[in-house]
């Protein structure tokens, strides 16, 4: 099996991110963004992951968190594609539904080249702490645009918006390694029209 990982680093006027992620980890994490929650949120990726993955940002906080969450989205999201090349062998699609305490959420995936966010998931309030909420959704547009994912996200349920995103992040993590795990059985890409492009 090819070497499966990806280093990407984008700068601009409001930030300067670097991803590097391997697929094929242990799960271990070196997060540093500058926003607490998304570096707790990013370590559960890769810990449920079981991928490791460094993630370095500075952004133009002092306006707000908006720009390194999403920048970071699409950061990894190239840093994914970059580490899967051709996808050849993967076995492309997964669910997995990770439960917290009261909450419940459902991460389904495609690794179809086509990228879209379905995001069904309602918040009890604004924030979590400093962190707003609605850059989960922002976090993840960017990151699905930018890897080529077709991803669902739904929240079945939940009281409490620290459990329902942890849920999503952890949820995340199992399905992409499901998603992206080898099947000696493919050969290739898994689709009739022979890649995944």
């Amino acid at each position: 099996m090819a070497n499966r990982t990806g280093k990407v680093t984008r700068n601009t006027s409001e930030t300067n991110v670097t991803v590097v992620v391997d697929i094929d980890g242990s799960g271990k994490s070196d997060i540093d963004t500058g926003v607490g929650f998304l570096d707790h949120m990013l370590n559960q990726v890769a810990k449920h992951g079981l991928m490791d993955l460094s993630v370095k940002a500075q952004g133009d906080r002092h306006i707000d968190d908006h720009h390194t969450v999403e920048d970071t989205g699409i950061v990894m999201g190239q840093a994914l594609h970059k580490a899967l090349g051709e996808k050849a062998g993967i076995k492309r699609y997964a669910c997995a539904h990770t439960p917290m305490d009261e909450a419940l959420s459902r991460v389904t995936m495609d690794f179809s080249g086509r990228p879209y966010l379905h995001f069904d998931v309602l918040f009890k309030s604004d924030r979590v702490g400093s962190f707003e909420v609605q850059l989960v959704e922002e976090f993840f547009r960017a990151l699905a645009v930018h890897a080529g994912i077709t991803l669902h996200i739904s929240t079945l349920y939940g009281e409490n918006d620290h459990h329902i995103i942890e849920t999503i992040f952890k949820a995340f993590g199992r399905a992409m390694d499901e998603a992206t795990r080898i099947d000696e059985r493919i050969q290739g890409a898994l689709s009739t029209k022979g890649n995944l492009s």
